[in-house]
């Protein structure tokens, strides 16, 4: 077996469950923060920031140890990282309220996978240096090989591993190839090399500029801000899903295989044109509402957006590449710039911005970025001698798309009476007009003149409550929760008997609130203390109810699990990250706690209006796991009343609702479709809900 193959082989299979380990410990600690696509932008940061560390460390390892020392210190510290198996965070790193977020992530991972994790960031960069070492040949091409198996990894995670594996299995098999991984790295470690010390008397080249590294650093930088920020803007706006994190992180990766396999796999010509369309695209789309562009081209649009920045970002930096023997400082700068992407995004963005504004600064960089590459040749399109006309029209294009970006994040801005931000997201306070009633007098259609202003909350394009600012309207059930809603029809229905405990996961306006009579008790809950900030001061749903109101901030689940017994009449699951209740509040043990905490007789409201996800069946399911009916229940729009068409299903005991049976008259029994595996806290797919 030759030694190219054996350093191959460690190379692949460390890249592959380098990557593999990303999505499963997401999608493990996502319910403990309500699944904010926040965690996977945290996530992302911590992996560029080990990532740096572990590239950091080979440089070290192999610019200031002998082979012997280098071969030694690596298999201890891969000994020491066995002791931490399995990797599988243990239900006490869940968060309490008032922790940071984002700290408690990154410690979390920290913890967790952080000793594995960078030496398996280690591998790539240490072991090319120890083959150039050993063959005195390039190893450029196992960097493509190495992002090869990262990206196996993750296509085969939605498709291969998680409609199949629980979370727990995920992790107990990713940790028995991590053993074995270790095993094979020992035995490449000891493979006779020459010292780095001879390898230098007998050639040694100038090291690069710090011009050209920090050159470097900016084109990685740009990939992994434009990664992280489409990523957040494609999450935040339809579901924070493994599916989607893993489709542009596949792209990124995809297209560092292309740009360090051959230079003929990036021309440069035509990635120019197609960057000045993708920019110009991805600008023109972000003046546009994401929900009014349908999902087959929203997505299309950012990840091609992404994909061709990427290679121009990448394709450069293999242009730039410095000779083999200054490797692992080249890796060093790029993971450099990776983790300065990431840190922009994950960490200034959200206490700089009040909106999502790091994408359009992400695109305006790229854009400045190739008038910066084309302008260092001397004979570039930009060169003052030679100024020609393909240099002006490049500028004059970056030029208009900074200009364009600025504008709209202006118009952004000033439409929004209030607009705030933190770890959950953006919420804006918007207000507008509804349309009058029209009527018809005589022949002719005429409108009524009545004052239809409303005051709206929303996050990211998703409107989570409406309210009429006449006092005439301020009660009026609006948006999902209108009279003939789901949630309307129970919460009378069940009112009938008389006094009512209504639990409501998900604050948004608080407008159910419109329903409390007195003797009735409300109690929210809610994640997000801005959310409770806004419902409380910019709306009077709460401050007008005559329910008692209770507000609980938390995961509603970990907060439901905490609390005595709460014998709920009606427990409605509200609760939306981007256009989807999110994983964990629709799995069988969330639906067994629900039920724990309600009467014999009380009904479960789930709300599952959604444009790109089917949970219809997903609700039957766990209903009749339970042994439960499911009722669901669709109303049609109404703008002039605020009403926006929504779908519930309404679960309860069977024989149709005993003692509300005008539920079951206003809609339709489901049943699960046979196909359907149940979802839990360790299984759910994805793929099965998409529209």
């Amino acid at each position: 077996m030759s030694a190219k193959f054996c350093y191959g082989v460690t190379i692949f299979l460390g890249a592959f469950l380098l990557f593999g380990i990303e999505p499963l410990i997401a999608k493990r600690i996502l319910p403990w923060f309500g699944g904010a696509a926040a965690v996977w932008i945290i996530c992302l940061l911590f992996f560029q920031l080990v990532l740096l560390l572990g590239y950091a460390y080979a440089h070290w390892l192999t610019s200031k140890c002998d082979p012997k020392k280098q071969s030694l210190l690596h298999c201890v510290l891969l000994g020491a990282s066995l002791l931490l198996l399995p990797i599988y965070p243990r239900d006490s790193w869940q968060p309490a309220p008032s922790e940071s977020p984002t700290l408690h992530i990154l410690l979390l991972l920290s913890a967790t996978v952080g000793l594995p994790y960078l030496l398996l960031s280690a591998t790539s960069p240490l072991l090319q240096s120890w083959y150039q070492q050993h063959h005195r040949a390039s190893p450029y091409r196992f960097y493509a090989l190495s992002n090869i198996g990262s990206m196996l990894a993750l296509l085969s995670y939605p498709v291969a591993i998680e409609p199949h594996l629980t979370t727990h299995h995920q992790a107990i098999g990713w940790s028995i190839v991590y053993a074995v991984f270790a095993l094979i790295c020992v035995g490449v470690a000891f493979v006779p090399r020459e010292s780095s010390q001879a390898a230098e008397d007998k050639r040694i080249m100038p090291r690069p500029s710090w011009g050209l590294q920090a050159l470097w650093v900016a084109l990685a930088a740009c990939s992994s801000a434009l990664l992280l920020s489409i990523t957040n803007h494609i999450t935040q706006n339809i579901a924070s899903v493994p599916l989607l994190w893993i489709i542009p992180l596949t792209l990124y990766l995809f297209s560092f295989i292309l740009c360090f396999a051959s230079h003929s796999l990036y021309p440069r010509s035509l990635f120019l044109r197609l960057l000045g369309i993708a920019l110009g695209g991805m600008t023109y789309a972000l003046s546009t509402s994401f929900a009014q562009l349908p999902i087959k081209i929203a997505v299309p649009l950012f990840c091609g957006g992404l994909f061709i920045a990427c290679m121009f970002c990448h394709g450069e930096l293999a242009r730039l590449k410095p000779d083999p023997q200054h490797l692992t400082s080249f890796y060093l700068m790029v993971a450099a710039g990776g983790a300065l992407g990431a840190i922009f995004v994950a960490v200034v963005a959200p206490h700089v911005f009040n909106g999502f504004y790091e994408l359009h600064v992400a695109i305006g960089f790229c854009a400045i970025l190739i008038v910066i590459v084309y302008s260092i040749e001397p004979a570039s399109l930009f060169s003052l001698r030679h100024l020609r006309p393909g240099g002006l029209a490049l500028a004059a294009l970056a030029i208009a798309i900074i200009a364009s970006l600025a504008v709209n994040a202006r118009d952004t801005a000033i439409s929004a009476e209030l607009s705030v931000r933190n770890f959950y997201g953006v919420l804006r306070v918007i207000d507008g007009k509804a349309p009058n009633v029209s009527v018809i007098q005589g022949n002719t259609l005429v409108q009524q003149a009545e004052d239809t202003s409303y005051r709206s909350l929303v996050n990211g394009t998703i409107n989570h409550g409406v309210q009429f600012l006449a006092p005439a309207r301020q009660r009026w059930a609006t948006t999902y929760y209108s009279a003939n809603s789901g949630i309307g029809i129970t919460l009378r229905a069940a009112g009938k008997n008389g006094p009512l405990r209504v639990g409501i996961i998900g604050l948004g306006a608080g407008t159910t609130a419109v329903y409390g009579r007195p003797g009735d008790r409300y109690t929210y809950y809610d994640i997000n203390p801005l959310v409770i900030q806004i419902a409380q001061h910019e709306f009077t749903f709460l401050s007008e109810s005559a329910a008692a109101i209770n507000i609980v901030q938390g995961d509603a689940r970990l907060s439901l699990e905490r609390e005595p017994q709460q014998d709920f009449d009606v427990l409605a699951v509200d609760a939306f990250s981007g256009d989807a209740i999110p994983v964990h509040l629709l799995t069988r043990e969330a639906f067994q706690l629900y039920f724990r905490q309600l009467k014999p007789d009380g009904v479960l409201a789930v709300h599952v209006s959604n444009k790109y996800l089917d949970l219809q069946p997903v609700v039957a399911a766990a209903a009749a796991d339970l042994g439960k009916e499911a009722v669901l229940i669709q109303n049609a729009e109404d703008p002039p009343k605020g009403i926006t068409a929504a779908i519930w299903i309404l679960v309860g005991n069977p024989a149709g609702f005993e003692g509300q049976r005008q539920i079951e008259a206003k809609g339709l029994i489901i049943f699960p479709p046979s196909r359907d595996r149940l979802w839990t806290d360790d299984y759910s797919n994805l793929f099965e809900a998409l529209r």
